[in-house]
């Protein structure tokens, strides 16, 4: 006797049913698998977001930008400027000073634009506007040498600097002290570095940088008013060092290596402004620029006094530090030199910031390391011990500032900008963005090649 089980029988009895709910079955699955992999992703993003120095902390104010914007700038390289000055010509040197001071100010807006370009979305590093105006290796390739070579440069300096004014202080206020080694100097100088690397991020960095803002302003005052102080001296001379057309040719380059020194806060602009918090209603570009409007006063009140003033008072005989060409009053000068120690030190936490972020961020994403104190400790431990040795090594570092200031320093600070905005923006051909840009592009390109 045969059992009837209805429209059932007939279903179990079809493979090709069978086959399509299984494969239904392993489809939704499949789906699950893929949902629960994104969501992984997502949280181990998010936790590493949460752990890099650049995207740990978004709750900066306006100020944060500007003191970081000035800390970044106004370095040590202020202090050369009238050297440079000497090596430019009155003529040159003063259109050159300007001009970069108002070039750069207009490179800056435009990252500061760029950096929300996309509706959702935050170049919060230089590397990644690289990437979305030159594409995913490109960019990089483009980006990263460069400004690795700006800010590990810039920290060499800055230790080399450190090290060099600590031991002026120390053998301007006991002259007749035994004489320590420059390379002490340095390693002591190092030690504060030792420390201070370790805070996590820029936010945690704030209360440094603000105070290196304020020594920066002060010691830029001290030098040009204590050179106005003293006069214009005797037989002053304003004329080329160099006394061949080549030397005075290499000499005017390596001015504006200097001047290009000088201006190379762009290197840190957009990961100062991915610590701003943003919305769709209050984007960060507005707290962003006016920081940055803030710090630009605080630059041309610094710049222009110290390399104007410097030159007018000690012509071609200026030195390349206008501190060791003022010998007198000798409290003013240690409190300057020891000025300048407060400000390199937070100087150096701004620019090593970014180069923390590029290293951890290639362990943790490209190496699969996982977060943790110790991966930071071992990485940035390692890099400070990195810049004191070459700083030791090689003292007469800042004298190769000429060199980095055209090879690096002149690219991501002038005309890089320029060129991702022409790529990304595509300005219609002969308007204005489009003139100054290709006017800038092409004019510092060619500073470069030379």
């Amino acid at each position: 006797m045969r059992v009837s089980m209805g429209p059932w029988s007939k279903g179990l009895r079809s493979p090709g049913l069978w086959r399509r709910q299984r494969l239904l079955l392993g489809k939704e699955k499949k789906k699950m698998v893929q949902a629960r992999d994104v969501e992984d992703a997502a949280a181990r993003q998010k936790q590493i977001d949460d752990w890099l120095p650049i995207t740990s902390a978004r709750n900066a104010k306006w100020w944060y930008s500007a003191f970081h914007n000035v800390t970044a700038m106004v370095g040590a390289g202020v202090l050369s400027l009238p050297y440079a000055m000497s090596e430019l010509g009155w003529g040159p040197g003063v259109a050159i000073m300007i001009l970069s001071w108002i070039i750069t100010l207009y490179t800056l807006w435009q990252m500061v634009e760029m950096h929300e370009m996309v509706p959702g979305k935050r170049f919060d590093r230089y590397h990644e506007l690289g990437q979305h105006a030159f594409g995913e290796k490109l960019g990089l390739w483009i980006v990263v040498p460069q400004q690795l070579v700006v800010e590990v440069g810039v920290n060499i300096v800055y230790m080399v600097t450190g090290g060099k004014s600590l031991e002026k202080f120390h053998d301007v206020i006991c002259p007749s002290c035994k004489t320590i080694k420059t390379s002490y100097w340095i390693m002591i100088f190092a030690s504060s570095h030792f420390v201070l690397s370790h805070l996590p991020n820029f936010n945690a960095i704030s209360g440094i940088s603000l105070a290196a803002a304020v020594m920066s302003l002060s010691y830029s005052t001290i030098a040009w008013g204590a050179a106005l102080h003293k006069g214009v001296e005797p037989n002053v001379d304003y004329s080329y060092k160099a006394k061949t057309n080549s030397g005075a040719v290499f000499n005017f380059f390596s001015g504006l290596g200097d001047v290009a020194f000088a201006y190379a806060g762009h290197n840190v602009v957009l990961e100062i402004q991915a610590t701003i918090p943003s919305t769709p209603e209050k984007p960060s570009k507005g707290p962003m620029w006016k920081g940055v409007i803030v710090a630009y006063i605080v630059v041309a009140l610094c710049y222009f006094p110290v390399s104007f003033v410097g030159y007018w008072v000690y012509g071609n005989k200026i030195e390349d530090n206008i501190l060791i060409s003022l010998d007198k009053p000798v409290w003013l000068i240690a409190i300057a030199n020891m000025f300048v120690v407060v400000h390199v030190i937070g100087s150096y936490q701004v620019f090593a910031m970014g180069v923390f972020d590029m290293v951890e961020t290639f362990l943790v994403k490209k190496m699969n390391f996982t977060p943790s104190f110790t991966l930071r400790f071992v990485t940035r431990t390692t890099y400070v011990a990195f810049t004191m040795i070459i700083g030791i090594a090689i003292p007469f570092f800042s004298g190769l500032l000429g060199f980095f200031g055209g090879f690096a320093f002149a690219p991501t600070t002038y005309f890089l900008p320029c060129i991702m905005w022409l790529s990304i923006y595509k300005p219609k051909r002969f308007s204005l963005s489009w003139c100054m840009n290709w006017v800038c592009c092409a004019g510092f390109a060619s500073i470069n090649f030379l």
